[in-house]
């Protein structure tokens, strides 16, 4: 992986935004997951990206987690 890739993955969510961002299948609140960069929806089972630190509020792009 180059280092411009390896920096763009590393970019941070703003701590702002995780106040503000609710599900968009619930309405109910998100989980910031650092390590797999997503934000966690317990009540829908579902993983939305962040890519470049934006968050992929899409449910049709979202990943079903148990």
């Amino acid at each position: 992986m180059t280092q411009e890739k390896t920096k763009s993955a590393e970019v941070a969510i703003d701590p702002r935004l995780l106040e503000i961002l609710i599900c968009p299948v619930t309405g109910g609140p998100l989980q910031y997951d650092r390590a797999a960069n997503e934000l966690i929806s317990k009540k829908a089972k579902l993983a939305y990206a962040v890519r470049e630190g934006v968050p992929i509020m899409l449910a049709d792009e979202a990943r079903v987690i148990e």
